[in-house]
């Protein structure tokens, strides 16, 4: 094994491999919280008869195609697209770019808004008739009635699935390695390319994904039987 895996060799860049963590869990975050705010928007949307065609067209899109091939296209395609109107229609010569980061945000957060959309929308299914009939009975207005009952206990019957997404993004944020973030693939790349060390690179990284998703999974049971219990 020690032949197989030179610990002396690929020590020194561990903290290097490591300080990739915090781009990972930045995007997932940050595109929960809005994939939060999308998929609830997308939700009410699909529950409206007018605004129904677009949730489901939105959402078929983004479900339907390889969330690689829309990071793509937002952070090479868009920005080219739109540098060649704006400079063609007002005859400009302005040079328009989007940077890794904001792509990988705006990608994952338009992703992650339509299985968002769908996982609030079971939890919204799943909230008892009898809540509703009393809200209405009470008289309570349908913002309130969404804001205070229906929402609140979708989102705690939800709790799991959510979670589920959060570590699906922490995962599928590696693709970021494509459009130069430094994220802990990109990390290993760039430590493979210097050092010619294949095995070791991935190895760390492989267990660094392992302990975090281990941790995430521990935190979100707790909180799930917490939940349960309030």
């Amino acid at each position: 094994m020690s032949d197989l895996f030179n610990y002396d060799s690929i020590s020194p860049w561990i903290p290097y491999l490591s300080k990739g963590l915090g781009y990972t869990l930045l995007i997932a975050l940050l595109a929960s919280i809005l994939g939060v705010a999308i998929g609830v928007m997308l939700t009410l949307m699909s529950r409206h008869k007018q605004l129904s065609k677009i949730s489901y067209f939105y959402i078929d899109i983004f479900r339907g195609t390889p969330i690689l091939l829309q990071l793509s296209i937002i952070y090479f395609a868009i920005p080219k697209l739109v540098d060649t109107l704006v400079n063609d229609m007002m005859h400009l010569d302005i040079a328009i770019t989007l940077s890794a980061f904001s792509a990988a945000i705006i990608t994952f957060s338009l992703n992650s808004g339509a299985y968002i959309s769908e996982i609030i929308r079971s939890g919204i299914n799943s909230v008892s008739k009898g809540e509703i009939e009393a809200a209405e009975a009470l008289g309570v207005s349908k913002y309130h009635m969404y804001k205070d009952i229906i929402l609140p206990i979708a989102f705690k019957n939800s709790f799991p699935a959510l979670m589920n997404e959060f570590i699906t993004l922490v995962k599928e944020s590696s693709i970021v390695s494509i459009i130069g973030l430094q994220d802990l693939m990109r990390r290993q790349q760039i430590v493979t390319s210097q050092t010619y060390m294949y095995f070791e690179p991935l190895i760390v990284v492989g267990i660094i994904y392992y302990l975090v998703i281990k941790v995430l999974t521990i935190t979100g049971r707790k909180v799930e039987k917490r939940l349960q219990y309030d």
